[in-house]
């Protein structure tokens, strides 16, 4: 594609993601499927120029004052993820010295919000909890995540997986606490390999095979995932219950479960049975109070370790947002231990960073539930043979939390609990 032509392009999507009407990657896709002919390269220069808009929008949005022509073709010159000389192709002679103007700037002299790119709601309980660290976060969040993905120990052992990947032209090393992951070198397209198509491995980042491992689902038991989604965590669950048992996958959204259903046939497991529920309190839920061994709730929440991977959320969320989405995790929480039985497990889960979300409603939660007792993470992964439990660990190990600076894993919490014998 010609230089001109793409950064016109470029600029169309860019204009298109800063609606904040949608997910951005729910954008980019449907912005690919109107416009077929685009090929690889030019697919993955629109993607990553948006992202990088969406990453640093304060920054470029303070840069893009100096210079002239619509807004959204000014963010994404300074967003465009290429070569510089072609771009500077497309430019006119004016903004090129505008451009170079804008790369001669020196970040120590720029404010704390160019430099952070965060709202100023999610700002200040960052810095509470993190003090120094939250500039090595930040840094982190400008990143682009890793590719992990769960070799399906069901059939596969990791190291046939990885020789199997290596032979493939994919390098791969071991992910450095879940024992069942594979940390991928670049963003191969993996669906054209055989150990995707046969189920050998699914995408699945390594601070989510933590929270199956927690979970601690054994063969032969009743376990539910309560919040499924798109089966990720579902899959995992099933594959260390040895495809035995019977293992729900709940979702409220039949669109997400319906996206399990191509995982499910590569994943070659027989003992899961999604279904779609209205709420929390549906019938369904109601008739296996009681019954169940293990229960994770991998909570609907902000999003917000997840950054790295979708940083309009930062943009999408508000502080008013996470006070109402931690009263549904509360809701959603208290519903689904209803359904253990005495000794069963619940891990309360979210992608979140923020303790509104996390400890919070971890401590509401066994302030009102005295028939619960507290379990110790670090002891529950240690169990499940996790290498340096201790490090993935808060609260003197009582609860899992997992940062992108810390981890390079997504930001996850989580917290787990015991139904005491009755």
């Amino acid at each position: 594609m010609h230089p001109k032509a793409l950064l016109d392009a470029c600029s169309e999507l860019v204009r298109e993601v800063l609606r904040f009407e949608h997910p951005a990657d729910a954008v980019v896709s449907r912005y690919f499927r109107e416009h077929r002919a685009l090929g690889p390269r030019e697919r993955a220069t629109l993607a990553e120029t948006a992202y990088a808009v969406v990453r640093r929008k304060l920054l470029f949005e303070h840069l893009a004052g100096s210079g002239s022509g619509p807004r959204e073709r000014r963010l994404a010159i300074l967003g465009f993820s290429g070569d510089r000389d072609f771009l500077k192709s497309a430019l006119s002679e004016q903004e090129k010295a505008w451009l170079d103007q804008c790369d001669a700037v020196d970040p120590a002299t720029l404010s704390e919000r160019h430099r952070h790119n965060l709202p100023e709601w999610l700002v200040a309980p960052l810095k509470e909890q993190l003090g120094d660290d939250f500039w090595p976060l930040v840094e982190s969040l400008d990143a682009s995540a890793p590719l992990d993905v769960r070799v399906n120990t069901l059939a596969d052992k990791r190291e046939d997986v990885r020789e199997e990947l290596r032979l493939a032209g994919i390098a791969a090393k071991p992910t450095p606490y879940s024992p069942w992951g594979l940390r991928l070198e670049g963003k191969p397209a993996l669906t054209k390999f055989d150990a995707f198509s046969r189920g050998a491995i699914e995408v699945q980042d390594e601070g989510s095979q933590l929270l199956a491992l927690l979970t601690d689902a054994r063969r032969g038991q009743m376990v539910v995932d309560f919040c499924a989604g798109a089966g990720g965590k579902t899959l995992a669950l099933g594959a260390a219950m040895r495809n035995t048992g019977r293992l729900y996958a709940f979702d409220v959204s039949a669109h997400r479960l319906e996206n399990l259903k191509p995982r499910l046939a590569r994943s070659k497991l027989s003992n899961v049975h999604p279904a779609a529920i209205a709420h929390e309190r549906d019938e369904r839920i109601k008739r296996l109070a009681g019954k169940i061994d293990r229960v994770i709730v991998d909570a609907p929440c902000s999003g917000l370790g997840t950054l790295r991977r979708n940083p309009d959320l930062k943009w999408r969320q508000s502080a008013q947002s996470v006070v109402e989405l931690a009263a549904k995790q509360g809701a959603i929480l208290a519903s689904a231990a209803r359904l253990l039985k005495p000794g069963g497990r619940i891990v309360y889960a979210t992608c979140s960073l923020l303790r509104a979300e996390n400890e919070e409603v971890a401590q509401a939660f066994s302030a009102a539930s005295p028939g619960f007792r507290r379990l110790q993470v670090q002891e529950l992964l240690e169990s499940a043979r996790v290498d340096d439990a201790a490090k993935l660990c808060a609260e003197g190990g009582q609860d899992l939390r997992l940062w992108p600076q810390r981890h390079a894993t997504d930001g996850f919490y989580a917290a787990a609990w015991e139904k005491v014998q009755s």
